[in-house]
């Protein structure tokens, strides 16, 4: 039992994959994740002219008239990888092992800030 716990993350729906058929009216489906648009992709790709992904920036990442959705697939998968173990470095001056030059922590977020003023 989950004891009535609400999830700590909402879906907002900003991935998007769109079926364009030459036939059909143009469908939209809102996904919660690129591994949701990716099933949907392989779901209906036979069923329409063109299947494309679209991400939360509103950039065509894949479209099926240019790449096979396996072989996307794999590569988002590849650079999903390689994004989590390629971190660099950061000695934080207090020493929290979550800051990153990307991601900072608060104490160094508070720091930056200051010295922008």
């Amino acid at each position: 039992m989950t004891n009535h716990i609400e999830p700590t993350e909402e879906y907002d729906g900003r991935i998007r994959v769109k079926l364009l058929d030459d036939h059909a009216d143009t469908r939209v489906i809102p996904c919660s994740s690129y591994t949701e648009a990716i099933t949907l992709v392989k779901e209906h790709q036979h069923e329409v002219t063109t299947a494309k992904i679209i991400d939360r920036e509103q950039e065509v990442v894949f479209s099926s008239a240019d790449m096979k959705i396996d072989v996307w697939e794999s590569i988002w998968k590849n650079e999903k990888r390689r994004q989590s173990v390629n971190v660099e470095d950061r000695d934080c001056p207090y020493d929290n092992i979550s800051c990153f030059f990307d991601d900072l922590c608060v104490q160094c977020k508070m720091d930056k800030l200051q010295d922008e003023f």
